[in-house]
């Protein structure tokens, strides 16, 4: 137990000491003191202090997760939140219809009563994040298996979760680092959540598919929702007699905006960072995984994308679909491409040269990359077919997955012994059904089925293909008939009908279907076959981290280390700049509304704007949403580290003051979840006063203005209506 301990104190202490270099890292909140007077020097006016705190309201308490994969901010004190349209989207597209088409007009509550609510959406804020790595460590010693090590390291977590939980916060023990540092998330969760205002996709998708991952950018990428509570102002599921959330801490919203170099920092939470993968692993995602990946979706979103374009109705039904599909797709591309530009593998490779020439003579580190090396490769078939569940189960032919549903309902229906428990799964799985069959086309499903089962079935091992699929090698069309003929998979009325009169006898013919023995092999295939396989060798490779990561810190006392971004709150900072990504290329920090009537008269779909937005932004009546310069700001640019749940998060300026939302990264940049260049990588941001323009200028939503505290120059309210 000494040397473990030893070991975790030396690298929490090496991560405190370090020099930092100022714009890569995703801090952890609580270890701000370390870089305070980093982030001062470059025009921070806040303590670390101001920006959390335990003992008073701090601006993490205005920070949000929201929907458990963006991030969000509460900016009133009736808890009006900020996030982008793209985080909201699904919500939007749920209410959407082609007598209300919300997706392509847009959506404004007038008053609190025509907010919408969200079944499922929630809000979360964070209570308190404390460092329990000590008490983690507590009953493990240095001779135990790795097995036992685990089991202690969930004892321990369970017992530190429940004597912090309550009726109404929930706790999360986090590893950080591979498991060298352990922190406490203590949080509070909000189940109604309502949809307040969205601006049409020609604003929030502003250049579409064309402009994802690229600057110049001029995308209006926000949305609006708020908070509501019990009378006590705690979590409660919906309610008529709920009331809009009071937070301790909300965001002020400046006027202002940023010149370049000013000070920049994006609190949320981002998802996932994997800065210490070894050159095995980075070889890996380069060279099989991402190019697998971008295969498989490049075949659907080609049958999907021709769809929307052919049809209003399934534009709205697929939206969403194709926004998921889309945006890793075309991070993959970027991702791969700057990897190769940085020579991402040969500076591993130059970095575990060097480290195996330092702890040649330590045991503990000696033999550890090439025990990594050995890990991977055995586990790479069993990774392979977890990714290619993902792409085919989640984002394949739907029809796989509603087939495994049916299943699944049927079996449990059959279980079940009281009639009011039947029923009420009965009503259950008819809403699911509905919900389903109103964004689904099945002409659509089978084109892609036909066009990703066969690349599925290629890429698996042998020994970890469903059995079903050999009857598709002799015949691919053929085969996709079959899978189709369940008209209780593609038909609402017969669905439903299935749901209603549901017996032994027709659950057994549903299972006896090519769909339903397909979508059963495929689960079943992945979790007893490939998943246990993975879960193993991730979990030893995860453990050869630790060590590794460990070693780093050790060896190498003088580089800059953070805690890799595991979807808990952090904060990056920066500063506003532009970029110079390729040769005789440089970019400016901020777009204007000049760059969005431009890309319009371009006659490109996606730079289509409403008519009477195109008549607005050529008055250049900005009013106080003007610059200096008179210009109407729509997007910038900053240095700070991001990556994927940062959507949404608040820009924040120096004085903490709400700038911008930030939305995305440059093409260049999205290696950095792998390797960040300071150069190179830059955070897209929309600019508030963009935001502010379209809610009070165009939507005419000026409650929600009122609302808001404005603040130009110090001053504590800017100019009224």
């Amino acid at each position: 137990m000494k040397t473990i301990c030893v070991n975790i104190c030396v690298a929490i202490a090496l991560l405190i000491s370090l020099n930092i270099n100022a714009t890569e890292g995703m801090w952890i909140p609580t270890l701000l003191k370390a870089v305070e007077d980093d982030m001062q020097a470059m025009g921070l006016e806040l303590s670390a202090e101001d920006i959390y705190s335990i003992n008073h309201s701090s601006l993490k308490d205005a920070i949000v997760h929201f929907g458990g994969g963006c991030t969000a901010e509460l900016i009133s004190d009736q808890g009006l939140l900020l996030t982008n349209h793209h985080c909201g989207y699904g919500q939007i597209q749920s209410h959407s219809s082609l007598e209300n088409n919300y997706l392509k007009n847009g959506f404004w509550a007038s008053t609190l009563k025509d907010e919408l609510p969200n079944e499922g959406l929630t809000a979360t804020l964070i209570d308190r994040i404390e460092d329990v790595s000590s008490r983690m460590m507590e009953g493990i010693t240095d001779g135990m298996t790795t097995e036992e090590v685990q089991a202690k390291l969930q004892e321990n977590s369970k017992a530190i979760e429940e004597s912090a939980t309550s009726a109404l916060l929930a706790a999360k023990v986090r590893a950080y680092n591979y498991g060298n540092s352990y922190f406490l998330i203590v949080t509070k969760t909000y189940k109604d959540v309502r949809l307040v205002g969205s601006p049409p996709d020609a604003v929030g998708k502003f250049g579409g598919d064309t402009d994802n991952w690229v600057w110049p950018r001029h995308t209006g990428d926000f949305s609006l929702f708020r908070i509501y509570a019990d009378a006590t102002n705690e979590p409660a599921e919906f309610s008529d007699s709920n009331v809009p959330y009071k937070p301790i801490q909300h965001l002020k919203v400046s006027l202002d905006g940023l010149d370049e170099g000013d000070f920049t920092m994006v609190f949320g939470f981002p998802g996932k960072t994997e800065q210490f993968l070894t050159s095995d692993a980075v070889e890996y995602v380069m060279n099989e995984s991402n190019p697998m990946r971008i295969h498989m979706r490049d075949e659907s979103l080609n049958i999907i994308d021709a769809a929307m374009r052919a049809d209003e109705q399934t534009k709205i039904q697929y939206a969403s679909k194709q926004s998921g599909i889309s945006n890793a797709w075309k991070k993959w591309k970027g991702q791969n491409r700057g990897l190769k530009r940085m020579d991402a593998l040969g500076q591993k490779q130059t970095l575990e040269a060097e480290f195996q020439n330092r702890v040649k003579d330590e045991a503990r580190y000696s033999s550890v990359l090439a025990d990594l090396n050995e890990l991977q490769e055995a586990n790479k078939s069993y990774k392979r077919a977890r990714e290619l569940f993902i792409e085919y189960y989640y984002y394949g032919p739907e029809i796989i997955s509603f087939a495994k549903d049916v299943s699944n309902f049927g079996r449990e229906y059959l279980n079940l012994e009281k009639e009011e428990e039947k029923q009420t799964l009965k009503d259950k799985f008819t809403k699911t059904a509905n919900d389903y069959f109103d964004d689904y086309n099945a002409s659509i499903d089978q084109e892609i089925f036909l066009a990703l089962t066969p690349l599925y079935s290629e890429y698996l091992d042998d020994n970890l293909e469903p059995v079903a699929l050999l009857a598709g090698k002799e015949g691919w069309g053929i085969y996709a008939k079959k899978v189709f003929k369940n008209k209780v998979l593609t038909s609402r009325e017969s669905c439903i009908s299935y749901i209603s009169d549901i017996s032994k006898g027709k659950h057994k013919k549903f299972q006896k279907s090519a769909a339903s023995k397909l979508a059963n092999q495929v689960v079943e295939v992945f979790y007893t076959l490939a998943l246990p396989s993975y879960r193993k060798y991730n979990g030893e490779i995860e453990s050869k981290m630790k060590v590794y990561t460990e070693g780093l810190m050790k060896f190498f006392p003088n580089k800059d280390y953070w805690a890799d971004a595991n979807s808990t709150l952090r904060l990056t900072y920066g500063k506003a700049e532009g970029s110079e990504p390729r040769d005789g290329m440089e970019y400016k920090f901020y777009t204007t509304a000049d760059g969005i009537l431009a890309k319009n008269a371009s006659g490109l779909k996606d730079y289509e704007l409403p008519e009477d937005l195109v008549t607005l932004l050529k008055k250049e009546n900005y009013g106080k949403y003007a610059d200096s310069d008179g210009e109407l700001r729509v997007c910038f640019t900053g240095s700070n580290h991001t990556t994927g749940g940062n959507s949404g998060s608040p820009a924040l300026d120096g004085k903490g003051h709400l700038v911008g939302l930030n939305f995305d990264r440059s093409w260049e940049s999205t290696m950095s979840d792998i390797m960040f260049d300071p150069n190179q990588c830059r955070n897209i941001m929309v600019d508030i006063r963009y935001v502010l323009f379209i809610i009070d200028k165009y939507a005419g939503a000026t409650r929600l203005i009122d609302e808001m505290d404005l603040v130009s120059s110090g001053e504590a309210k800017a100019e009224t209506h």
